[in-house]
């Protein structure tokens, strides 16, 4: 037997990490940053209750910051072992850590120089440097292939449908003679644009499972109504559509359906501004890994861009940022972050909140805490840069653009398994989603399901 620690995602939905121990041996599932509530967010300070020289390995899921954002901490604490993740992962961990880590140092300089912190000196969580010296851990390895990840565990990527790159992973001895455990990680959707559907499930005796949208249906596809009308309304208005997205495959589906929207003469062309390299560079490798994406998403002879819109500008330098923030609408920005945290976005909000005219639109799921969880549920003012700026521009939320699955999507996947786990984890999910969901598998499934505590530890066949 083997333990198996939930360091993270328990009872919150960011944080992913889990602690593998089995005779001497060490390793992580995920080494991922909270995100949201303050409380939260400190346990980004804390050190790893064990040494991080004493961890052998780590398997990544995806790259998410939520996933992958501490490994630049864990290396820097002494980690000296690999990061196992697959070459979309890698790649895209290139551009998400490195920009955390610039992110995480003008923050602390901008807080310095403004006074707007109660730490002197504020300090980043990591750096640039940090983020480079765990890159130089990671190692490549491919969908459905056995990896050795220490001595005596095996470890498979699965095809997660999520992000590029992402994957479920499944865990086993060398000698095959102890039991499977199967990480989730975030699960995708059904049915949905650029990516494939998740892979079925494979046999294991314990399986962790996230229930972010565990209480949550999303709409059906209304073929980007919403959205549509949304574009058309702020375009009326000679107002900016402010789009704080997930810098990280967020993006690629928000431009996927501009595009469809501009083709069909939907919404007007307007000038669509992405404005965050990270994203800029991440369509390049979405567009060098199309063999991984759905086949309308592949290379067109002739085309440059299957993301491009009519009128779509990247935005490289913060002088080109602050012209677009200068410049009136109409016009589309998409930006990072997706929760309104950090990052660019922060100065188009500053700018765009106080005006009526102006809108604001969430694509993606708001963890308790952030600026954009504060937008939706109706907050009159937002603190930005040590200062209060009023909310007058209008706010909307559309659901059903989440990557992740939600609950009948979950039991949908569940569904695809060969025979049901001997115990299912709940994990990276809120109380209420994660107490809905383990009652409806009960009820529809039959399995055993418990929801982890952060920090407990239980045993499991490895």
């Amino acid at each position: 037997m083997a333990s198996l620690t939930f360091l993270g995602a328990a009872g919150t939905v960011t944080g992913s990490q889990y602690l593998v121990e089995t005779q001497g041996e060490r390793m992580l599932v995920d080494c991922g940053q909270f995100q949201g509530l303050k409380a939260l967010r400190l346990r980004n300070w804390a050190p790893l209750p064990v040494e991080a020289a004493a961890v052998q390995a780590v398997v990544l899921t995806h790259a998410h910051l939520d996933h992958s954002g501490m490994l630049p901490r864990l290396v820097r604490q002494g980690f000296r072992g690999r990061v196992f993740a697959t070459a979309g992962t890698t790649d895209l961990c290139k551009l998400i850590l490195a920009d955390a880590g610039h992110i995480q140092e003008e923050e602390a300089r901008r807080a310095n120089r403004g006074h707007y912190t109660k730490h002197h000196p504020a300090l980043p969580l990591f750096t640039e440097a940090d983020a480079a010296a765990a890159l130089a851990r990671f190692q490549v390895f491919g969908y459905r292939r056995e990896m050795p990840v220490t001595r005596r565990l095996t470890a498979q990527f699965h095809p997660a449908g999520h992000l590029l790159g992402s994957a479920f992973v499944t865990l086993a001895r060398k000698d095959g003679t102890a039991g499977t455990v199967l990480f989730g990680g975030d699960l995708g959707r059904y049915g949905r644009p650029v990516l494939p559907d998740p892979a079925p499930g494979v046999a294991c005796d314990v399986l962790l499972v996230e229930s972010t949208y565990g209480d949550r249906q999303h709409l059906p596809d209304d073929n980007r109504d919403a959205l549509a009308r949304v574009v058309n309304a702020t375009a009326d208005r000679r107002g900016k559509l402010i789009i704080p997205a997930f810098a990280i495959g967020r993006v690629e589906e928000v431009l996927y359906w501009l595009r469809r929207l501009e083709q069909a003469g939907r919404v007007p062309k307007l000038p669509v501004y992405v404005d965050s390299p990270m994203a800029v560079s991440s369509i390049e490798y979405y567009r060098q890994h199309a063999q991984e994406l759905d086949e309308d998403m592949r290379p067109v002879r002739g085309e440059l861009c299957r993301f491009c819109t009519e009128r779509f500008e990247p935005v490289e330098t913060m002088k080109e940022s602050q012209a677009v923030v200068d410049r009136p609408g109409p016009a589309i920005v998409i930006s990072a972050s997706g929760m309104a945290t950090g990052g660019r976005v922060l100065r188009h909000l500053e700018q765009a909140l106080p005006d009526p005219k102006n809108t604001v639109l969430f694509v993606g799921f708001q963890a308790t805490g952030t600026r954009g969880r504060d937008l939706i549920e109706g907050a009159t003012q937002v603190k930005m840069f040590g200062q209060m700026i009023p909310v007058r521009a209008r706010i909307e939320k559309l659901n059903d653009m989440s990557a992740h699955a939600d609950a009948s999507e979950i039991l949908r996947w569940l569904g695809t398994f060969p025979s049901p786990p001997q115990m299912t984890y709940l994990v990276h999910g809120e109380p209420t989603a994660q107490a809905t969901l383990k009652a409806r598998i009960e009820r529809e499934l039959g399995w055993r399901v418990h929801i982890p505590a952060h920090g407990e530890q239980v045993e499991v066949p490895l």
